[in-house]
């Protein structure tokens, strides 16, 4: 299942409750990383995850005198200032916003939130005008007002981003760690860094990380559900997902598993130790009409960053427009 099928398919009847799977098989569902809940039932389980930490030019930001990558908003801004100061074509974040494919905004935007443990949602229904997302939003202008955000941002896609990144011309971006060996074939001599994304100064809570995930349901129609559940439950078993994790590349969905990385790039390992610091955060997987959602929401910041209205305003219309489709 991809997280963004999850609602429609739920509310049409097309896939089974989980919640009731897990009760009827005596299930533990304490082992599991995360849970896609519709209306408070699950209907599907992140089998595998794919997380997006911070990406950092260890070069750039060493010749802006950078020392370490940044861990709070002030020392991100700060670096983000410094590198733009190095001149050039070079920029300090890179911020991909296209309506084509809107992913940025959940990517690259809404993780701000989530790194500093706020919420989109409230009760499950939108809730964009709150002070965490506020807060984030604010910044995010400040640092476009600031001019550290490489060019071309409402037209910019994921892969337009990972290949500034990898050709040099910013200093950070965040990416899926599925682009670390694409980053390592295109540019080998880059030398850089992964961390967790920024949180708001004095924030000493868990961090949460954006991800994507292989995910897995069972069909409302089947006349052996049960059976289903088994390999369900196979699937997200301790050594099972450990294998299917060190396979994939990816980071196990059972809060017990752990990834072999012994053959595996040492930014895996990196990455795995902040994903058990933190939590995975995506609040758009499971909502309805998950990506037309970041897409009015996009449409709603590029007119914001743009002067055409404040941002307060953006995330009142964004909230209006969301509320419709829920």
């Amino acid at each position: 299942l991809d997280g963004a099928w999850v609602n429609d398919f739920a509310s049409k009847g097309v896939i089974a409750n989980l919640t009731d799977l897990m009760t009827q098989n005596n299930y533990d569902e304490s082992q599991l990383a995360s849970q896609i809940k519709v209306d408070g039932s699950t209907y599907m389980i992140p089998v595998v995850n794919f997380v997006y930490p911070m990406f950092t030019n260890d070069d750039l930001l060493a010749k802006a005198g950078v020392t370490a990558p940044p861990s709070t908003r002030t020392e991100f801004a700060d670096a983000a200032k410094k590198i733009k100061a190095l001149g050039g074509d070079v920029s300090g974040w890179v911020l991909p916003l296209s309506l084509e494919a809107p992913n940025g905004v959940q990517n690259d935007v809404m993780s701000w939130v989530w790194a500093s443990g706020g919420s989109m949602l409230k009760d499950g229904k939108p809730d964009l005008t709150n002070k965490d997302v506020t807060s984030a939003m604010n910044y995010i202008d400040g640092l476009w007002k600031d001019g550290v955000i490489a060019s071309g941002s409402f037209t910019m896609k994921e892969q337009d981003k990972v290949e500034e990144f990898t050709n040099g011309r910013v200093g950070m971006m965040i990416d899926s760690l599925a682009h670390i060996n694409l980053i390592r074939q295109s540019n080998p001599n880059l030398k850089f860094s992964i961390s967790a994304i920024p949180a708001a100064d004095g924030y000493t809570g868990q961090r949460g990380i954006p991800y994507a995930s292989w995910g897995i349901g069972v069909a409302e129609n089947s006349a052996h559900k049960d059976a289903a559940f088994k390999l369900v439950s196979f699937l997200m078993s301790k050594d099972t997902n450990s294998k299917l994790s060190t396979l994939a590349k990816a980071f196990p969905g059972n809060t017990q598993s752990t990834p072999d990385f012994s053959g595996s790039d040492e930014l895996f390992k990196k990455a795995f130790d902040i994903y058990k610091a933190g939590y995975p955060a995506n609040e758009f997987t499971g909502l309805p009409t998950a990506e037309d959602l970041m897409r009015q929401l996009g449409q709603q910041l590029q007119t914001a960053l743009d002067g055409q209205q404040s941002m307060d305003d953006a995330l009142k219309n964004a909230q209006t427009s969301w509320a419709a489709a829920f």
